[in-house]
């Protein structure tokens, strides 16, 4: 498998592929990872301008191709191969596939890539990819089957196309939340992505207006297990790598933890702060230092 490249995942900022304006204002911006998009965020007639506007800018920028990703078409249109065909030659940082129905659609794209890579005088298998799970209902029933996949590195889902595959009305209740199948959703992402050993990356917030719910939001499923989170405007983007950011008293918390157990080797629980802490605490602190460290 792939293993995630050294990069910090906070952000994606979605950005449409037919704007060089926008695209460079993207790249320009905090983003850790610009989302270059040439499915939803362009129009069917304008997709074949479109694919030779994000090869140019692809490949003026090859200082900044790491964190230059592009969401290609999916498999189920006419449109998927020419995404490919036409960018794979400028050497995208990475690929997102969306709507997919399971794991054969990885392995799918894995072939398209090599053969690319290989073409173009790429290293095979350096293109990474993060998928976005839930806007087919198929998909739901496959969170566990990618452990191993190849090139994955991160996992996604969405709300709207799934709302759409089962055929809702909505997918808010009458507060604003979202209902019980959205929210199944979210943790069967968070779960598929700690089975499958690869990043979890929370959906996007629409309301980009509202940075304090935005906040609350990242916040609280960074504390799920989340890693990082969609956005679909500059503004966002502070807010979200600031929440997916350890905070000084976290990382000094961390660090008294890791401390602690190597002052005391071989044991398998250790009083701490009038409670006790055992061997997942100890993990916790460990994987918290490693991101302090990336961030």
């Amino acid at each position: 498998m792939t293993q995630a490249p050294a990069l910090n995942m906070r952000s994606w900022l979605f950005v449409p592929g037919d704007s060089e304006r926008k695209m460079t204002k993207a790249m320009e911006g905090e983003a850790d990872i610009v989302l270059i998009d040439l499915e939803d965020a362009v129009a069917p007639e304008s997709k074949a301008a479109a694919r030779p506007i994000v090869h140019d800018f692809l490949a003026a920028h090859p200082e900044q191709r790491h964190r230059l990703w592009v969401r290609i078409n999916p498999f189920d249109g006419p449109y998927t191969l020419r995404d490919l065909a036409a960018i794979m030659p400028a050497r995208p940082g990475g690929i997102m596939l969306p709507k997919i129905y399971g794991r054969a659609e990885v392995e799918r794209l894995d072939h398209c890539l090599s053969a690319l890579e290989v073409a173009h005088g790429m290293e095979q298998g350096s293109t990474p990819v993060i998928v976005l799970m839930t806007e087919t209902a198929e998909a739901m029933f496959h969170w566990g089957d990618y452990k191993g996949a190849p090139r994955l590195v991160a996992m996604t889902w969405g709300a709207e196309d799934l709302a759409d595959s089962v055929g809702a009305n909505s997918n808010r209740d009458a507060a604003g939340a979202y209902t019980f199948t959205y929210e199944m959703a979210r943790s069967f992402c968070v779960l598929g992505a700690a089975t499958a050993g690869v990043a979890a990356i929370e959906t996007i917030s629409a309301d980009f207006r509202d940075l304090d719910a935005l906040k609350a939001r990242a916040e609280a499923v960074r504390r799920d297990g989340y890693l990082g989170m969609l956005a679909i405007h500059p503004a966002q983007v502070p807010v979200i790598n600031a929440a997916f950011t350890p905070t000084e008293a976290e990382i000094a918390e961390a660090r008294e933890i890791v401390d602690l157990f190597a002052a005391n080797p071989g044991v398998g629980a250790i009083g701490w702060k009038g409670g006790m802490l055992d061997r997942p605490f100890l993990a916790r602190a460990e994987r918290l230092l490693r991101r302090a460290g990336q961030a």
